[in-house]
């Protein structure tokens, strides 16, 4: 299947509430992340844009957690379709690439469907009152494009937001695997 991009969904937009389990089952909500600034991944296992940028992605969230940032990741993918991305291979993920971020299990893909995320990896970043600051790419890299995986593009946008300046656009959009809806739950409106 063809690459996807993000959705631009307009900045300013409320932050979803959520209410998810992590690995353990242990219910996490949108309220439990405080913080200054706050970012939301959708994120999958067996995606190779995932995989490309996945090792920096632990490494960037890491260090901007110890300035405030707060992280959650969701896997939204059906497993029936995508069977790499059920709980076993999310934690096999965590552990082959030390992300210390909750990850979280949207099985219904309600969160997916909320936040209009179209693609992993997808990023969404919220500012202290929760409204979006930054929605698109980690960075320039793509798997077999010779540029290096940074972070830059998204370091860039925490920054910004942790020092309470916009993030101004255009914003590159993120590219990656379309997240693998249950037949008949494909979300019927594109967002711009």
């Amino acid at each position: 299947m063809p690459p996807v991009n993000s959705q631009l969904v307009a900045l300013g937009t409320p932050l979803p509430a959520f209410d998810l389990p992590d690995l353990d089952g242990k219910p996490v909500t949108s309220g439990d992340l405080a913080g200054p600034a706050l970012l939301v991944a959708f994120l999958s296992n067996h995606c190779p844009f995932v995989r490309h940028v996945e090792r920096r992605l632990a490494e960037v969230t890491t260090e901007l957690a110890g300035r405030g940032l707060a992280v959650v990741a969701i896997a939204s993918n059906d497993t029936g379709i995508q069977p790499d991305d059920d709980v076993d291979g999310l934690r096999g993920q965590v552990g082959r690439v030390g992300f210390t971020f909750p990850y979280l299990v949207d099985a219904a893909q309600q969160a997916a469907r909320d936040f209009h995320a179209a693609c992993t990896p997808d990023f969404f970043l919220y500012d202290a009152d929760r409204r979006l600051a930054y929605r698109g790419a980690f960075d320039r890299a793509r798997p077999g494009n010779d540029v290096p995986v940074t972070g830059d593009l998204l370091a860039t946008a925490v920054d910004r937001v942790l020092a309470g300046r916009d993030v101004p656009e255009p914003h590159t959009p993120s590219l990656g695997c379309g997240i693998k809806w249950s037949p008949g739950n494909e979300p019927d409106v594109v967002v711009h």
